[in-house]
């Protein structure tokens, strides 16, 4: 990688910069009690995250829609728990969490100071396979969105990382080349390899300790973005 190549830098939102999983957990928390959900938080999110992980691959390959992303991870973690819900009840509990998501937002220690160093000199952009009006919220809710010159989700442009169409739309909004970008994200799959497809530059955020092949420039916390640019 020649960064004095490189001029903007696209990251990944959740997992990446905003911690979705403390926030999700909190909203999960009010989401409980607004419901009277009587179930220990704790193991139930414990239950919850590789699900919903789980799903938002199934999302990302086209084999699930966003209805059946929101109904199934909930009714799959409550029936860890042998518990079932109408699936009006569950569209209401689906409701509600993404209501609550935004409220919250914590973001990743380093974010901040991560986002201060390379705003001074590259442009910073996000792609992310989240949810457009969602993901605006968060942005502007944990105060980082002045960071970034382009915004662009899969559900803006009907496709999702790692699609290349993406991509390409990202750094068309940006008037960029692949060879100016480098892409930073936390899922190997959606956000290195696709990236890495169409020709931008990859620099992991392998804060789940994930295996990967020596040939790719990997960081474990924020702060040593630093040290590649």
């Amino acid at each position: 990688m020649n960064k004095a190549k490189i001029t903007d830098i696209f990251f990944d939102l959740d997992h990446t910069l905003w911690d979705f999983d403390r926030n999700s957990m909190l909203a999960f928390q009010r989401v409980f009690l607004k419901h009277n959900i009587n179930l220990d938080l704790t193991g139930f999110i414990k239950a919850y995250e590789p699900i919903n992980f789980a799903y938002w691959k199934l999302f990302r390959e086209e084999r699930v829609t966003k209805e059946e992303l929101r109904r199934g991870r909930l009714i799959e973690a409550f029936t860890h728990f042998k518990m079932e819900f109408p699936l009006d009840e569950i569209d209401l509990l689906a409701e509600s969490y993404i209501d609550e998501l935004p409220i919250d937002n914590h973001l990743f220690e380093g974010t901040i100071e991560v986002l201060e160093y390379l705003s001074e000199k590259y442009i910073l952009h996000i792609i992310t396979n989240g949810f457009h009006e969602v993901q605006n919220l968060k942005l502007r809710n944990s105060g980082i969105s002045n960071y970034f010159k382009t915004i662009t989700t899969s559900e803006e442009v009907g496709l999702k990382k790692p699609n290349p169409v993406i991509f390409k739309k990202a750094m068309e909004k940006a008037s960029v080349t692949p060879k100016q970008s480098l892409m930073i994200g936390d899922t190997f799959e959606a956000d290195i390899l696709g990236a890495e497809a169409v020709g931008m530059h990859t620099l992991f955020y392998n804060y789940r300790n994930d295996e990967v092949p020596s040939k790719y420039r990997v960081v474990y916390n924020l702060p040593d973005i630093k040290k590649h640019l």
